[in-house]
């Protein structure tokens, strides 16, 4: 299985910070945000990573180089300006996709490139392997407690994993998930296209399940955020 780490965002609310310097690349505990993330995907056994780009990319490709420092193989999809999660996906297809074809659908993992969380991505391998040759293109989404910024949350889980648009219990989506590529097979490359639809399509059609991380997980969006990861990270209680 693939993985692809979404790095393309501008980072306005992280800015100034951001102003020359892509996001992924901002430094918490001694390394980039990225990197986090590529080390947790390599201890998973995941060694083809995707990582798609816009907003000053070249400095991502040229301080990641082809991922062999960290054991894995980088591989980069380039945006003229951010095409957004769905768009992105789409203009990454080719680099994902073991056949041309795709015509039976293929599952890999992606994750946001400036989240940081304990979770461990080889719990996604059994069901990858489930969802593998499903007759109907599937997602599965890993689902957090809101945090204070995200009161409302994004999705029901109910029993059974199933996740619902409507329930007593809303969580927020992680920012992790795994998807079949013929979701998004149909959107023309370079096209900007959000994500948020295919999301409720799915679970409305039943074909999204989800499960829920309780362990350390945030989202780092502001330059308040990032210092409180960095000092966290440095005493051990990150």
């Amino acid at each position: 299985m693939k993985a692809m780490i979404f790095a393309a965002g501008r980072g306005e609310r992280m800015r100034p910070l951001t102003d020359q310097r892509p996001k992924p690349l901002l430094e918490a505990g001694g390394k980039p945000l990225i990197v986090w993330q590529i080390e947790a995907l390599a201890r998973a056994g995941i060694g083809d990573i995707v990582i798609n780009h816009a907003w000053l990319g070249d400095q991502i490709e040229a301080a990641l180089g082809d991922g062999g420092r960290y054991g894995v193989r980088l591989h980069y999809s380039a945006e003229a300006s951010a095409l957004e999660t769905a768009g992105g996906i789409a203009q990454a297809l080719p680099l994902l996709a073991d056949t041309p074809e795709n015509a039976a659908g293929e599952i890999f993992l992606a994750v946001s490139g400036d989240i940081h969380t304990d979770y461990d991505y080889r719990r996604l391998l059994p069901r990858a392997a489930e969802m593998a040759g499903s007759a109907e293109p599937r997602m599965h989404l890993v689902m957090v407690p809101n945090p204070p910024f995200h009161p409302a949350g994004d999705f029901a889980l109910g029993s059974g994993g199933r996740l619902s648009l409507d329930g007593a219990e809303r969580l927020t989506f992680g920012n992790i998930g795994l998807y079949d590529t013929r979701l998004f097979s149909a959107i023309a490359r370079g096209e900007k296209v959000a994500m948020t639809p295919y999301y409720r399509s799915a679970i409305a059609a039943g074909h999204a399940t989800g499960e829920r991380h309780d362990g350390h997980w945030e989202n780092v969006g502001t330059p308040a955020q990032l210092a409180a990861l960095d000092r966290s990270l440095r005493t051990g209680t990150g």
